[in-house]
This record gives C-alpha cells, sequence and structure tokens, in this order.
C-alpha cells in the first residue's frame, strides 16, 4: 500500500466548516436580537486562544450561515465589512457592535476602506412598500448623503423610541400661546399687549439675572404668525432629523441655538426682550441646508433645489417680520419690541455645532476633532455672554427699559 497523501486545501476547508457548523447557535436563536452575553459565548468559541480576535473568514461563513434571518441590505453592509478588513481580523466589539444593530467609528472605517461595493438596488426603486416603509424611506433620503448609511437606517429604525423632543416641545410651545391667547384676550401681535412682558417666561434684560429666562422665552411668541412659522419649520425640519439622528443630538443643538439666541441679544441688542423658538429653529434648519449644501451630489432628496429655496423663504420672511417689529415703534414706551438678533445666534450654531452633528451619523461625536473645537468656541461665548451680563451693563450705564 502507498502512503497516504496529506489532506489538501479542499479537505481543510471541508474540516473547518464543519467545525464552524459544530459551534453554530441553535436554529430558534435569532443572530439580530440576541443580547451582548450571547455574542460573548459565541466569540470566544470562534477564538479559543482568547486573543480578542477573530478571522474575517469565520465571521464571514457565520453570516452566509444565517443568511436567511437578516435582512437583504444589513447582510450586504455586514458582507462588505468582512471583506474590508486588511488584516483578516474583526475585533471582539466590531462583532458584538454588529450583531446588536450598532455603529461604530471603525464600521464605518471598514466599510469606507473597503473595495467592496454595495451591488443591489437602491431604495428608491423598491416596491411593494407599506405606508411607514415608504415614510422611513422618505426620511432616510431627506437626511442622509449615503445609500450604505440609509440603508443601514432603513433596517434598523423602528420608531422606538419615537420623536418625542421636537413634538414635546411644539405641544408645549402651542399649549402655553393658547393659554397666553386667552389670558389677554389677544391672539395677533401678543406683545403688543400690556401684561405680555410680565409673563415670567420672557426674557427680559432689566430681569437677565433670572437665568432660567434664557430658555424658557421659546415658550412665549409675539403671536399667531410668529408661532405658525417657527412651529411649520420646526415639525418638517426637526422631527425628521430628530427621528435619524435621536433625541439627544438635536435636543443638543435646539437647546444651543436657543441659549445661543437669548445670549447674542443680551450682547448686541441690551435693551430689548426676547421671545419666540427662532434660535432653536434656525438652528436646526441652518445646519441641515449646510449639510445639504456640503453633501449635495450625494442627497437625493425630490426637488432639493426647491425645497431649499422654500425653506430660506420661510426663514427670510420670518426674520423679515421680527425685524419689522424690531424697529416698529412700541406701543408701550419705553420698552422696545422683542429682538431679531436670536435669529442670527440660532443660525451661528447650526453651522457649527449642527452641521458636525448631522454630519456625522451614528458615530461617536467624543471621537470628532472639529465637534471638540465647536464646542470650545461655544463655551468661550458662552462665558464671554455670561461675564458681558455681569459687568458690561453697569460699565456702559445703560438706560434700560423698567421691569414689567
Amino acid at each position: 500500500m502507498g502512503e497516504h497523501p496529506s489532506p489538501g486545501p479542499a479537505v481543510a476547508v471541508c474540516a473547518e466548516a464543519e467545525r464552524i457548523e459544530e459551534l453554530e447557535p441553535e436554529a430558534d436563536e435569532r443572530l439580530p436580537a440576541a443580547p451582548e452575553d450571547h455574542w460573548k459565548v459565541l466569540f470566544d468559541q470562534f477564538d479559543p486562544g482568547n486573543t480578542g480576535y477573530i478571522s474575517s473568514g469565520k465571521f464571514r461563513s457565520l453570516l452566509e450561515s444565517h443568511s436567511s434571518k437578516l435582512d437583504p441590505h444589513k447582510r450586504e453592509v455586514l458582507l462588505a465589512l468582512a471583506d474590508s478588513h486588511a488584516d483578516g481580523q474583526i475585533c471582539y466589539q466590531d462583532f458584538v457592535n454588529l450583531m446588536s444593530n450598532k455603529r461604530s467609528n471603525s464600521f464605518r472605517q471598514a466599510i469606507l476602506q473597503g473595495n467592496r461595493r454595495l451591488s443591489s438596488k437602491a431604495l428608491l426603486e423598491e416596491k411593494g412598500l407599506s405606508l411607514s416603509q415608504r415614510l422611513i424611506r422618505h426620511v432616510a433620503y431627506e437626511t442622509l448623503p449615503r445609500e450604505i448609511d440609509r440603508k443601514w437606517y432603513y433596517d434598523s429604525y423602528t420608531c422606538c423610541p419615537p420623536p418625542w423632543f421636537m413634538i414635546t416641545v411644539t405641544l408645549l410651545e402651542v399649549a402655553f400661546f393658547l393659554y397666553n391667547g386667552v389670558m389677554l384676550d389677544q391672539f395677533v401681535l401678543q406683545v403688543t399687549h400690556p401684561r405680555y412682558l410680565k409673563n415670567s417666561l420672557v426674557y427680559h434684560p432689566r430681569l437677565r439675572a433670572q437665568a432660567w429666562r434664557y430658555l424658557t422665552y421659546i415658550f412665549m411668541h409675539a403671536g399667531v404668525e410668529h408661532l405658525g412659522l417657527n412651529v411649520v419649520l420646526q415639525l418638517l425640519v426637526g422631527v425628521p432629523l430628530e427621528m435619524v439622528h435621536g433625541a439627544t443630538r438635536i435636543g443638543l443643538v435646539y437647546v444651543a441655538g436657543v441659549v445661543a439666541g437669548s445670549l447674542a441679544v443680551s450682547v448686541a441688542d441690551m435693551t430689548a426682550p426676547v421671545v419666540g423658538s427662532s434660535g432653536g429653529v434656525y438652528a436646526l434648519v441652518s445646519a441641515h441646508l449646510a449639510n445639504i449644501v456640503m453633501n449635495w451630489s450625494g442627497m437625493k432628496c425630490q426637488f432639493k433645489l426647491l425645497r431649499m429655496a422654500v425653506a430660506l423663504i420661510c426663514m427670510s420672511m420670518e426674520f423679515g417680520r421680527a425685524v419689522w417689529l424690531r424697529f416698529h415703534p412700541s406701543a408701550y414706551p419705553p420698552c422696545p419690541h422683542p429682538s431679531f438678533v436670536a435669529h442670527l445666534g440660532g443660525v451661528a450654531v447650526g453651522i457649527t455645532l449642527g452641521v458636525v452633528v448631522l454630519r456625522n451619523y451614528e458615530q461617536r461625536l467624543q471621537d470628532q476633532s472639529l465637534w471638540w473645537i465647536f464646542v470650545a468656541m461655544y463655551t468661550i461665548f458662552v462665558l464671554f455672554a455670561v461675564f458681558w451680563n455681569i459687568f458690561a451693563y453697569t460699565l456702559l450705564d445703560l438706560k434700560l427699559p423698567p421691569p414689567p
């Protein structure tokens, strides 16, 4: 009898495949919804040496064996990641993030550096979608410039939690407006009513030491025309952005715009009060428009030029109304009408902090150097405005309007 030939590569591959198959989870375990400890156990089985890494080949085999349980879009993205690892290894945290439907910087960098191209058709070409699926697809194309991000968002969005922040803020603004309208018996140009500025939510230069007024002024509006434009803009722009980026990020941009608006007034228009949510609204809208312009070729939203024109027209109308009202003779001198400078503070926040937030979809902002630069700039402005409010009014000997 001759010598037995040594096992060839095909036999070794088959043996490896059999070993992988033995280590696979039971059929009734759902891969995408499994808890993290399950992935730890599975990872350890593929990493008996406890090195913290598994080969991309094993990872690819695991994906292919569970392809029927994965959404086609997600499977394409995960396979692209497996192909893109130049060192042929995937670390444990990437493994857990991917299988738990989490995004990470390493994931995005792997996709950007990989040479695999997604070959499936775009979301817009898919047929037979339900109304909710069409809405999610529409939001994806309205806010995200890259097809791979749009697909990932479309696959992973569950509307849990819903866009509660913008809806809650809008409902509160409408509720306060209706309450004041009933109390003042006036809904158009409420700010001309003699008791309007007596409300404890309005920012008033005489009462600037009451710190809550720098934020609560968003619940007071000059009239129904003021409220209407702000509500329309923040619902049409803010709700889709929150659906994609989450309440924390959008709330951060909105609140930063609101605070920057009132502080900008206290520095640049020191004798005027402030009302309305324009600072937060303009921060969101300007960030969204700047993001579209910076990613013009990638944005696939329909009629994007027309949409930008309409948004700019609405913003210009609201800003023009604020400028006119500010310089219109006050019905109750010596207190002037509310300032328009809060709009400009919101725009400044939108094209700095806001652009960074919207550009980095599902990435950790803490790892972005530009994010820290803009945070530092915003912090310096806030500190400057605080010291300005403490010392400048006395040093300049301004004649402020009497308290309401």
